[in-house]
């Protein structure tokens, strides 16, 4: 049965936020949520993210000390006595129809019972080449989903309040935004639930407009891939997200930065390593600018082969952390 529009409360975890959360808010309302069913919890922010919230007074705020997403997410949905929580971000606008979208998907023809609701990304900042590269590739990735897929973003989401409850919610030893939704995502799996992919369920997301920034991200995100592995080893192949140039590209770019202590004796070893690492993006590129017909979308190829180093860094360094050391 599809759950009721007016029976849903929607979390937004904040962190500095002032800039993009008056966006968010603006947008659930025009999409039909009354305003007392928003939660927006503020992890700590030293901005203006209060002043910005308290602008919509029936709006519940939500102020903790600084504890990450994933601390922010269960505080926002333990405050509600909803029986479907909806999750979205603070750098996100729900597009008209998104709530209605994801809570159809609750339906379930396939057999079994759906315990998650997942949707896709729009873009937000779409007149910047590196949004467009990033909002691009999300969107071939989210292409090749079916119906019931294996992982689901906690920038959108609707998840059941029993799943949450039976759960605990997010793990909250995940203090960055990183890992914490796929882990969530394996756990509902293995109490039988399935996720549901709804399309048409859109928000659009404020992508990082600096290379180094997103640099630093994808070092993150490698960092906590690893804590996810631990957790869930049958998960290291991949789910519908992550495909297997995801998979080989970090020890690939590990080899290629360790064959540099050989340069001064013997080159193939380096040059080839990151001729291999190149040409991995190469496919990607030539897709989305033929899909495109842009070519300046052929620099996802340069931007894919740096991310590789990043996420190759933040694994290494995650794999120091949680196995050789054993920390959790």
């Amino acid at each position: 049965m599809t759950p009721d529009l007016n029976q849903l409360a929607v979390v937004v975890p904040a962190y500095n936020a002032e800039n993009t959360i008056g966006r968010t808010i603006s947008a659930l309302l025009a999409d039909g949520m009354s305003a007392d069913s928003i939660i927006v919890v503020d992890d700590g922010s030293a901005d203006g993210t209060a002043e910005v919230v308290k602008q919509y007074p029936s709006v519940k705020y939500i102020y903790q000390k600084n504890a990450g997403p994933a601390a922010a997410r269960n505080t926002g949905w333990k405050a509600s006595s909803s029986d479907v929580v909806i999750f979205t971000d603070s750098d996100c606008v729900p597009r008209p129809g998104w709530a209605e979208a994801l809570l159809a998907g609750f339906d379930s023809p396939d057999g079994g019972e759906i315990g998650a609701v997942t949707g896709s990304y729009d873009i937000a900042n779409g007149d910047r080449i590196l949004p467009r590269l990033i909002h691009e590739e999300i969107k071939e990735r989210h292409e090749s989903y079916g119906r019931l897929i294996r992982f689901f973003g906690s920038y959108n989401v609707a998840i059941r309040r029993e799943v949450l409850e039976k759960t605990g919610g997010f793990d909250e030893s995940y203090r960055r935004a990183s890992g914490e939704d796929n882990d969530l995502s394996y756990r509902v799996q293995k109490l039988g639930y399935k996720i549901a992919f709804a399309p048409g369920a859109l928000v659009g997301h404020y992508h990082t407009v600096s290379l180094k920034k997103y640099l630093r991200e994808q070092y993150t995100h490698g960092y906590w891939r690893i804590k996810l592995y631990k957790a869930h080893p049958g998960m290291r192949g991949g789910d519908d997200y992550t495909k297997k140039k995801d998979i080989i590209e970090p020890p690939l770019s590990l080899l290629n930065l360790l064959s540099i202590a050989a340069l001064p004796f013997y080159a193939p070893p380096f040059v080839l390593s990151a001729a291999v690492l190149f040409a991995i993006q190469l496919p990607w590129a030539v897709k989305i600018a033929l899909r495109k017909k842009e070519v300046s979308y052929l620099v996802f190829a340069p931007v894919g082969f740096l991310r590789s180093y990043a996420r190759g860094i933040g694994m290494l360094k995650g794999f120091i952390r949680f196995f050789i050391m054993g920390m959790k």
